[in-house]
């Protein structure tokens, strides 16, 4: 995706009527330091409540682009942006004007644009309103003739130019009003983001899925191995969850007859932070009646696809300096298969379980004693196996022990119809056949209970009420995971989870 229209590659344009020597220095630019500067260059300014736009830079790039150089077209315009670069050669001064759209070139002389000397004194960083012909140099660059201007709000910070930007990459994220505006890429992935959004949305409403909202409080923390936030609601005098999921309340949903209902949520996990978690973050969470963990396989593949196609117009993409093709269909493979790929042994539930707690530390993965073996099958798949799967793949048929809401598989005992998108060695969903039996869901639910009594605090609690939406029937269900995060990293070639969102949890900073 292009961020914006073609910038202006050489500033010291020749004028309509005379000739300018062209230079290649350096624009007339504040130099910018990282961080906050000891004293504020304090300029009130009269600013106006508002102004009429009449263009943008892509739109006079596209209408005006093609004309001949040395051009005036009779069209007045008014735009209206962020001065970024700025250059004063005698009576002439040249500028770029950056919008939400991209980049233009502004053209100002002294004899034609009122208060010159005003104009060339801007900061960069200024929010201006240009009014004035539209133009082309001799040398081929589209302009603005700057006939009136004013200005609109003034920056009284350093502001980066366009060649060095930001290089911290905390003050990126700190600072992302700045970065959008300096840095191409970052705006770019922005645009992927909103239109990732936009067109899942799109797909699942073309297929009959219905959207809804479910709450941000719960009373149960549920849907998810993941340990809550809480908060106190005073008037109720009650302690309350942030949600870790949606699932349960898009699941009373099905069994209110939403045959087809997805969320894109956002959801708040209690963790740490690193390249691929955020303590806040968007899931898509969708489910299906009458469908099974086969069926989500199908939707999940055919979704990706399709966004890759519609971001990028092929399936063959690179990330991380590796190629990475996302055509469905993608490779179905189970995790007791590629743990034996990937290590050689062979394993499976019925094995005594000492024998998997020495494996497990064969293979250098840290145990605690309350394990059992699914949970233990599940560390070394983990440890050893999931970094290394880099084409498309689903990984199926997960231990029951560490599948609290998944239904049993209907060949493998002590195994549930469940599967993970492993996608570049990362998890890009979860999904499963959903848990239909009220009975084995709240015994599922007090082995939970008694693992949390145990130490793990991402263990589920008992959920009463959900466990009455059960028992009014939750008819054969297909539900899928996705985080939204991770899938705009995918299709942007982005390492870095602060990189796709745009305020991402940091350390607070200490103001003086």
């Amino acid at each position: 995706m292009a961020y914006a229209a073609r910038a202006p590659t050489d500033l010291a344009e020749e004028s309509m009527t005379s000739e300018i020597p062209s230079t290649d220095e350096p624009l007339d630019e504040p130099p910018f330091v990282d961080g906050q500067p000891d004293e504020l260059d304090v300029k009130p300014v009269a600013v106006p409540y508002r102004f009429d736009c009449t263009s943008n830079a892509a739109k006079i790039i596209d209408e005006f682009g093609e004309i001949e150089d040395g051009t005036e077209t009779g069209t007045t315009v008014s735009i209206a942006g962020r001065l970024m670069l700025r250059r004063e050669q005698g009576k002439l001064a040249f500028g770029v004007l950056a919008d939400s759209s991209g980049r233009v070139q502004l053209f100002a002389r002294a004899n034609s644009t009122p208060d010159f000397d005003g104009f060339t004194s801007l900061s960069l960083g200024d929010w201006i309103g240009v009014t004035g012909q539209v133009m082309k140099t001799r040398r081929g660059e589209l302009s603005v003739s700057v006939e009136s201007w004013e200005i609109l709000a003034e920056t009284r910070r350093p502001f980066p130019d366009k060649w060095h930007g930001i290089s911290d990459p905390d003050l990126r994220y700190r600072q992302r009003y700045v970065d959008l505006w300096v840095t191409d890429e970052a705006r770019q992935v922005f645009a992927a983001r909103s239109k990732i959004f936009s067109l899942t949305r799109r797909w699942l409403e073309d297929r009959e899925f219905i959207e809804v909202e479910t709450p941000v409080f719960h009373p149960v923390a549920g849907g998810a191995a993941a340990r809550p936030f809480t908060t106190h609601h005073n008037a109720l005098d009650t302690e309350l969850y942030l949600r870790i999921a949606p699932e349960l309340y898009l699941k009373r949903l099905t069994v209110g007859g939403f045959e087809r209902v997805f969320e894109i949520a956002r959801v708040f996990r209690n963790e740490g932070i690193s390249t691929r978690h955020n303590p806040e973050f968007s899931m898509l969470e969708l489910y299906q009646a009458y469908a099974d963990y086969t069926d989500i396989m199908e939707l999940v593949e055919q979704l990706v696809e399709y966004l890759a196609l519609q971001l990028h117009g092929t399936t063959e993409l690179e990330w991380d300096g590796r190629p990475l093709n996302l055509a469905a269909p993608w490779r179905r493979a189970s995790m007791l298969d590629l743990i034996e790929e990937h290590t050689g042994d062979r394993f499976t539930l019925d094995q005594p379980i000492d024998e998997l707690r020495a494996a497990a530390e064969r293979h250098e993965v840290p145990i605690k004693d309350h394990w059992g073996p699914g949970k233990l099958l599940l560390e070394i798949y983990e440890t050893t196996c999931e970094s290394n799967l880099w084409d498309p793949v689903f990984v199926t048929d997960y231990p029951q022990e560490v599948s609290p809401l998944s239904r049993e598989h209907r060949e493998l005992d002590g195994f549930v119809e469940r599967f993970e998108a492993i996608v570049a060695g990362r998890e890009l969903c979860n999904a499963f056949s959903e848990l239909l039996d009220p009975d084995e869901q709240r015994s599922r639910f007090e082995a939970q209970e008694a693992d949390r009594a145990a130490g793990d605090d991402e263990a589920m609690a008992v959920d009463h009420d959900y466990l009455r939406a059960l028992e009014f029937g939750l008819p054969p269900t297909g539900g899928l995971g996705i985080g939204m995060d991770r899938l705009v990293m995918l299709l942007t070639n982005s390492t870095n989870i602060r990189d796709v969102v745009l305020f991402p949890t940091l350390r607070p900073e200490v103001f003086d």
